[in-house]
């Protein structure tokens, strides 16, 4: 087989994937049927925004595998009933050792469903918000490259989007961990070019209705 290009590892399929998802056999479900893929389920962001937070100086991988744990520790990522969270649920999850026990990000977690509770009465949805910080189309490389995604760490949307949430009182939402958590639910499509998935990503895109 052809030495891929850079940033390119082919599967067991063989098919080439951006060559973090081709990396552990944990990543590859991940990778071909999530990573990517356009959402306007307000519990599935709520959950992907927190998640990226705890990722914080981890690996996602740590995170991708605990995740089944984070979602009973959490309600399911259930706003409502994480925004009732009180100490004793901060001490339980702080004897979880099935989850990241980091009591700031526990902490920040239940504080921000409590912030996104408000957010969702105020403009209708998670969704409705998240997506008002999709790039425009103009602004993206016409063929995103592994040169390219490595210096895009932030984005000027995932700065503003930072900069707005944290003035509602989110934390733990940085502009790198944004911009991971856009790339990740789809409001842009990091495949690289050569992805055997970038396509499909793209397609869904184009199909999905914005949520206003």
């Amino acid at each position: 087989m052809p030495i891929p290009p850079p940033g390119l590892k082919p599967g067991p399929d063989r098919k080439l994937r951006c060559v973090w998802g081709a990396s552990a056999p944990e990543y590859l479900p991940y990778h071909d049927e999530e990573w990517g893929q356009p959402t306007a389920d307000d519990v599935r962001l709520f959950e992907k925004v927190c998640l990226e937070g705890f990722q914080s100086g981890l690996s996602w991988l740590t995170i991708l595998r605990k995740r089944e744990a984070f979602r009973r520790g959490f309600a399911g990522f259930d706003l409502e009933k994480v925004a009732r969270f009180g100490e004793r649920d901060v001490a339980r999850l702080l004897a979880d050792t099935g989850i990241v026990r980091h009591r700031g990000k526990i902490e920040s977690t239940v504080n921000n469903a409590r912030r996104a509770c408000e957010l969702r009465e105020e403009v209708g949805s998670l969704a409705a918000y998240f997506w008002r910080f999709e790039p425009a189309p103009a602004s993206r490389p016409r063929r995103l490259t592994w040169a390219d995604l490595r210096t895009m760490t932030t984005t000027p949307e995932s700065v503003a989007m930072s900069k707005d949430l944290r003035k509602r009182g989110w934390t733990f939402v940085g502009p790198t961990t944004l911009y991971a958590f856009m790339q990740a639910v789809g409001i842009v499509n990091d495949h690289l070019d050569g992805c055997a998935f970038r396509a499909r990503s793209e397609r869904a895109r184009r199909a999905f209705a914005r949520p206003r």
